[in-house]
């Protein structure tokens, strides 16, 4: 074989230290490069992520070698057809087929919320860039986010409510998209018109607007604020009132901006509004940014799991929350939540990475598994595994090390939503 010479391999064979080539055009995936050495699990997660059947490597320049090739492993054309979607030369998918087509459609819906993530954060970034000199600019720019998101949940039936990486999108912008993600998906359970939805989503993105005004100690509470500490950060609430003014947002949603610490038994924060007083998307707002906010709170040492979380509210705040709201909104989320940590009824250790929102019981796991790399980890539907079920939530510092490791629980949790697909049609395909 000549210096530089490349090979076309089936995209599973892919491995740290081999050295690419990608055939796409720049814009079509997110490396600096298009040709380069594969170094980390993530570069490999990213690549089964952009739908690609082979790959181009260099044995050369890389690392490791592969023995399989495309054009002359069983005769090359039949193979290539196969890879294509031809049909195959049996009518089944081994176990190792089937987690590689099954990880790979999991990897490609993962990075499709992951970069709708990042543009609705990159986009929330604008409105705040532009409130104060532009209200109405920031308005119009908010809306057209959140009606992208409402159009496209409205449009696909049931969703898959999926965990993203930690480190998706900008810091500062991930509490008030998971927020906005969260209502839509809880507004829509609920069966909110669409206009209701709207207004609702754009209250969501916004309700913490006010803490742009507030010197930087002041935007997160901390236990130890003074009485007169504390009424400054309470204060967020109407200055996100009077910015919503300015921006002209309708009142539907100024109210649910002025309404999202209030709780159901006057006890929220600044009106002690009660029960019919605060509207349905005033409730709606109150629950999801105490969810995430449990989630991931300024101290990552105090997060509780998606599974705690829900257990408090439910459990110790009750009475806080509109019964109707709380119970549309678990049974959506499921009883584990992603970015739960569960143990399985084989004892297997796993972590929850997205629930249908239609049938969350039986959401999709990762699970560790000794006998298989981290690259290639499975992800189970337990819908397909109807013999498996949870057996316990636990937190990560319970796991065993080697689990901790594989399984790499957030430390931040994030979500966004994707058009669910039937099992019985990824079933059929199999």
């Amino acid at each position: 074989m000549e210096e530089g010479q490349s090979k076309v391999i089936d995209v599973r064979m892919l491995r740290k230290g081999m050295f690419i080539q990608l055939d796409l055009g720049w814009m079509d995936h997110p490396f600096p490069l298009s040709s380069f050495k594969v170094t980390t699990d993530e570069q490999v997660q990213t690549i089964l992520a952009l739908g690609l059947q082979t790959i181009r490597y260099y044995p050369e320049r890389s690392d490791v070698e592969v023995e399989a090739d495309v054009n002359t492993e069983r005769g090359g054309t039949q193979r290539q057809g196969e890879l294509e979607g031809g049909s195959p030369a049996s009518p089944f998918l081994d176990a190792t087929q089937r987690r590689a087509r099954d990880n790979a459609q999991h990897a490609r819906t993962l990075l499709h919320c992951e970069r709708r993530f990042t543009d609705a954060s990159r986009r929330f970034r604008t409105v705040v860039d532009s409130v104060q000199h532009s209200p109405k600019l920031a308005h119009e720019e908010a809306a057209a986010l959140v009606t992208s998101c409402v159009d496209d949940l409205l449009a696909q039936g049931d969703s898959v409510i999926s965990l993203l990486s930690e480190s998706v999108g900008e810091r500062s912008a991930q509490h008030p998209v998971n927020v906005m993600v969260l209502c839509l998906l809880l507004g829509r359970a609920l069966e909110l018109p669409r206009e209701t939805l709207a207004s609702l989503g754009l209250a969501a993105l916004l309700h913490d607007i006010g803490k742009q005004e507030l010197p930087l100690r002041y935007r997160m509470v901390d236990e130890s604020f003074s009485s007169s500490e504390y009424r400054i950060y309470q204060d967020h609430v109407a200055r996100g009132v009077a910015i919503a003014r300015r921006m002209g947002l309708a009142p539907e949603a100024v109210a649910a901006i002025a309404q999202h610490h209030e709780m159901l038994d006057g006890s929220g924060f600044p009106a002690k509004l009660q029960g019919p007083q605060i509207h349905t998307s005033g409730k709606i707002l109150a629950l999801v940014n105490r969810y995430d906010n449990f989630c991931n709170p300024p101290r990552s040492a105090l997060a509780l799991t998606p599974h705690e979380a829900l257990s408090v509210i439910f459990a110790q705040m009750k009475p806080r929350f509109d019964p109707t709201v709380l119970g549309a909104f678990i049974r959506m989320m499921g009883v584990y939540p992603p970015g739960s940590v569960v143990q399985l009824g084989n004892d297997r250790y796993a972590i929850v990475v997205s629930v249908n929102s239609s049938r969350p019981l039986r959401p999709r796991v990762l699970v560790h598994d000794p006998a298989v790399a981290r690259v290639d980890a499975g992800v189970l539907d337990l819908e397909t595994a109807p013999e498996l079920g949870i057996r316990r939530s636990l937190k990560p510092a319970q796991l065993p090390k080697a689990s901790l490791d594989y399984l790499s629980p957030r430390s931040r949790i994030c979500y966004f939503f994707e058009r669910a697909v039937d099992p019985s049609i990824t079933g059929a395909a199999a």
